[in-house]
């Protein structure tokens, strides 16, 4: 799991959100870092209540904060300026495109705060900055394995190197389904729980076949045969058959998979000359799917068998 953070100048160098952000002072602390997603407008820490205060998120003062520093005499403002900014605060942003009370100028100059400004109202900001801190700051990881799409349900396949994870991959491309990531998964956690992955930029749509090389997914099968990323809802490991190891014949004994402290389905596929591994991963998904409207199979079939036993006279023959 990779810890991730952003400074401030990260937040003026956007062109994908549309924050419109610019500053306005407080320039030396561009390298602050945030760490969290979470916004919080001052409001009564401008009238010196500073209990609970979050100074390490981004503190945004909309028209409201801006006309209490205006209507309050300066040096009163001021003075709890200076109370507010003896905190490490990361950020102070003005929305609406106001234009910043000289003593919010002042005070943030000299404690080495930034002050940005844009022109946004502050619903409309809160909103864009909440979706773009979410997007950056959320847990990471990746996994060595594959991601496919199929029947809308996404699969992580996982298992050692050569086992044939691609191959099924490509196999289950070739009867409609859709590829996301070969070889590396990388996974981000988005709340409040559920993981998405996809591919690196620099591998994306291509696939590595032992025999084939590389091939282009996208080229090969066209644009409905991949995904940028996808919701991962279950885990399908494989692994060699060995006939020392008891393996899960009825399903009823659910097992998960934990990646970034989220759950996840975990079934264990064996491999052995002769099992179709694309089938089977086709009915893993329609069985989920089935599951998430209610119905189990193995749990119904258990519990009508023993509904029968208990019903039956005893000594009476089994058909």
């Amino acid at each position: 799991m990779t810890a991730i953070s952003l400074s401030i100048e990260d937040l003026l160098k956007d062109d994908e959100y549309g924050l419109d952000l610019r500053l306005y002072s407080g320039e030396q602390g561009l390298a602050h870092r945030l760490y969290s997603s979470r916004i919080q407008k001052p409001g009564l820490a401008l009238t010196g209540y500073t209990e609970h205060l979050h100074p390490d998120r981004l503190q945004v003062l909309g028209n409201t904060e801006i006309s209490y520093m205006l209507q309050i005499p300066e040096q009163q403002a001021e003075t709890s300026l200076r109370k507010l900014c003896s905190f490490p605060i990361s950020c102070f942003i003005v929305t609406k495109g106001l234009d910043p009370p000289p003593m919010l100028r002042r005070v943030t100059e000299k404690s080495g705060i930034p002050l940005l400004v844009t022109s946004l109202q502050s619903s409309t900001f809160i909103s864009l900055i909440t979706k773009f801190l979410e997007e950056r700051l959320l847990p990471t990881t990746h996994i060595h394995g594959v991601l496919v799409d199929v029947l809308g349900v996404g699969v992580l396949l996982l298992g050692k190197s050569g086992i044939g994870k691609s191959e099924c991959a490509l196999d289950l491309v070739i009867r409609g389904h859709r590829l996301v990531a070969d070889d590396v998964v990388f996974i981000k956690k988005k709340m409040p729980a559920a993981l998405v992955g996809q591919t690196a930029e620099t591998i994306q749509y291509h696939m590595e076949i032992r025999g084939l090389g590389i091939i282009n997914i996208k080229d090969l099968f066209g644009v409905s045969s991949i995904r940028e990323k996808k919701i991962i809802d279950m885990v399908l490991e494989l692994v060699e058959w060995n006939p020392q190891q008891e393996y899960d014949r009825l399903g009823i004994d659910e097992q998960v998979h934990t990646i970034l402290g989220i759950d996840l389905p975990h079934l264990i596929i064996p491999v052995r000359p002769g099992r179709n591994l694309t089938s089977i991963i086709e009915v893993a998904a329609r069985n989920y799917l089935l599951k998430g409207m209610g119905y189990h199979s193995a749990k119904e079939f258990h519990e009508k068998l023993m509904a029968r036993m208990e019903i039956r006279p005893i000594g009476a023959e089994v058909e």
